[in-house]
């Protein structure tokens, strides 16, 4: 048989100061259309009728389906570490804020 070699990659990403200190979001808003995923990450307030998108970011349909994978894979990594993430009842919030998805 004949072995098989891998052909790896070095990618060399950089991440500067203001990136690397992130930003905090506690919702995701999803839309799609036919050939792009858009995630809006918000940071919403109790109480506060009125938030701001903090990032913005868009994947091809491919992409949005690996990062669905690889966030189902380390939730499961992180759950058997830790313990099952509860989930809290969440309040409904109205999305009529903000552009849709639509390409």
């Amino acid at each position: 048989m004949e072995d098989k070699k891998q052909n790896k990659t070095n990618i060399n990403i950089e991440l500067d100061e203001k990136t690397a200190e992130g930003t905090y979001a506690n919702l995701a808003i999803i839309n799609h259309s036919v050939s792009e995923f858009v995630v809006d990450f918000v940071n919403i307030m109790p109480g506060t009728p009125k938030a701001k998108v903090k990032s913005r970011i868009i994947l091809t349909p491919q992409h949005a389906k690996r990062l669905m994978k690889a966030l189902a894979e380390n939730i499961e990594r992180f759950e058997n570490a830790h313990g099952v993430i509860k989930e809290f009842a969440q309040p409904n919030i109205p999305m009529s804020f903000g552009p849709t998805g639509q390409a």
